[in-house]
Formats: structure tokens, C-alpha cells, sequence
């Protein structure tokens, strides 16, 4: 690659120089939390371990729970953990902030957290969802497309107007 400016940091990276400034790690995305919040991420990040094998890693300013794709994150803010949990249907709950469709059968739930305690039932029983939803929602999203497929419809063609194309009609 060529040298250039880093789109993220701005700094000049020469051609052929490794930069590293976009990498982040969970201990430096959780190191600037109260003990309160890193209580709590910690809860989070045990109950989540507990369903089984999964990729957890730092992205930006986030941290992803993935299997194939992401099925929950944590944004840690200044006073509160922000989780964004995918689920296949929509929560009605106090707990939840907001929700929005995400794709065709992912709705995203926006939690806040701002205390250990805050997570148990019924907020591990959604992250559980969301894991197990994971690979059902693939599936549906191949099944959806399949079935929403719309025919072409026939194209007419025009016929010529003999008076307007000068074949034929008034001498």
C-alpha cells in the first residue's frame, strides 16, 4: 500500500508501515469504567461465556458477542453499559429503551446496565435468545428470500399507429 493518511487517526502511515490505531481490546474499552460498570460487564460477559462456543472481540468502540455473526454488543458509556441485543421478535419491557428492525428478521433491543444486579432474569434469558436465534435467523432470512421472489410480469409490446407512422392511412 501506498503511503497516506489514516482515515481514522489522521496520522501519516508510510508505504509498507504496519498502524494499529482502529485495534482495540475489551480491557482498554472497560479500563476508564467505575468498579460498578466493570461489576457488571464482567456479569455479562460470564453469563454470555455459559451458552457455549463464540467469538468475543473490541471493534470500534464496542464489544461484539458473535457465533457466526454478532447477536449482542456492549458499548460501555461514562454511566451505564449500552447492550444492543438481536432478537427474531419484538420485547415490550421497562428494560428496554428502544427497539428497531435491524434486517428482515433481526429486531436490535438498546438495554442500558448500571448495575450487576441488573443482570439476570429476564435479560440473560433474552442474550440466550439471541444466541440460539443466531442460526434460525439465517435460515428464515434464505426461506424469505426464496418466498418473496416476484414474477416479471410480460412486457406489451405497442403496435404501430398507422396514421402517426406514416405507413398507411390519409394520401
Amino acid at each position: 500500500m501506498k503511503a497516506h493518511e489514516c482515515y481514522h487517526c489522521k496520522q501519516w502511515v508510510e508505504a509498507g508501515e504496519h498502524q494499529e490505531c482502529w485495534r482495540t481490546t475489551e480491557s482498554a474499552l472497560t479500563a476508564d469504567l467505575s468498579e460498578e460498570l466493570q461489576d457488571a460487564y464482567a456479569r455479562l460477559r460470564e453469563a454470555a461465556v455459559a451458552f457455549g462456543e463464540q467469538r468475543i472481540y473490541a471493534s470500534g468502540s464496542c464489544i461484539m458477542f458473535s457465533r457466526t455473526s454478532c447477536y449482542f454488543f456492549v458499548r460501555p458509556k461514562r454511566n451505564w453499559l449500552e447492550l444492543a441485543v438481536f432478537l427474531g421478535r419484538a420485547v415490550r419491557s421497562p428494560l428496554v429503551k428502544r427497539a428497531e428492525p435491524k434486517s428482515k428478521v433481526k429486531i436490535a433491543h438498546l438495554i442500558r446496565v448500571t448495575h450487576r444486579d441488573e443482570v439476570e432474569p429476564p435479560l440473560t434469558d433474552w442474550l440466550r435468545e439471541a444466541y440460539d436465534f443466531e442460526p434460525l435467523a439465517k435460515s428464515a432470512a434464505k426461506t424469505k428470500k426464496k418466498t418473496t421472489v416476484k414474477a416479471k410480469k410480460p412486457v406489451k409490446k405497442k403496435r404501430a399507429n398507422p396514421e402517426r407512422s406514416g405507413r398507411g392511412g390519409r394520401l
